[in-house]
């Protein structure tokens, strides 16, 4: 029974006390397999395109300092949240993607290697950073202040974007249903319309969000190098 409206985001599904619904994280293993076919599918060869030009993109954001292989890092990311996203879309399939548990557990460790790699490597760099260039003498503490926060941040604003996005598609998706049994039978058809609407939207979305994390976590990875 649904006591709110966001409990429909509780890993309530269990056996033996343990949380069956962070399964639904390894669904997007299913889609892997494609790729040891001897004839590659319409599937995996639309796959293989749209990682071509992801690597393409992230190469030329990571810049020529950057080691060999490291856009796999941010494709692989990409993958993962993708599939989550598009997975949470279907019925009684968990979305994990809308939980801090998850998001956090992204952005965190890759800001923290990238914030470590780069103080460790690139000192200089990292503190010449923090001021951009033309800032007045009497503006740079402030400066300092302002990149410092900004830079703490990150993986925070990372990670409540996607989960706010997520949440927010889905809590309107299941409002909009709620309501369902108090309508006429003119207007069901009306919502069902609306509906089919907001689910392409929730698609797009869920495509835009991984670009987005991904494209950030590019863009952070190559301010340190």
């Amino acid at each position: 029974m649904m006591t709110n409206l966001f409990s429909i985001f509780d890993p309530s599904t269990n056996l033996f006390n343990i949380s069956l619904n962070w399964l639904s994280t390894f669904l997007g293993l299913m889609f892997i397999p494609y790729s040891f076919w001897m004839m590659p599918n319409r599937q995996f060869i639309f796959w293989n395109s749209i990682i071509t030009k992801l690597h393409n993109e992230f190469k030329t954001l990571l810049g020529t300092n950057s080691f060999n292989g490291s856009t796999f890092i941010f494709i692989s990311l990409f993958s993962f949240v993708l599939f989550n996203n598009f997975l949470g879309l279907f019925p009684y399939i968990f979305t994990s993607t809308s939980h801090l548990t998850i998001s956090l557990s992204l952005s965190l460790p890759l800001w923290l290697s990238f914030m470590l790699y780069g103080w460790i490597n690139n000192s200089q760099h990292m503190f010449a950073h923090m001021i951009p260039q033309g800032t007045p003498n009497i503006l740079m503490p402030f400066m300092v202040l302002i990149e410092t926060i900004s830079n703490i941040i990150r993986p925070g604003t990372l990670a409540v974007r996607l989960t706010a996005n997520m949440i927010a598609g889905h809590l309107l998706l299941t409002l909009l249903s709620s309501t369902g049994n108090s309508f006429p039978t003119f207007l069901i058809f009306i919502l069902i319309f609306i509906q089919i609407l907001l689910l392409i939207l929730e698609s797009a979305v869920a495509i835009i969000q991984s670009y987005v994390i991904t494209i950030l976590s590019t863009l952070y990875s190559s301010e340190v190098n």
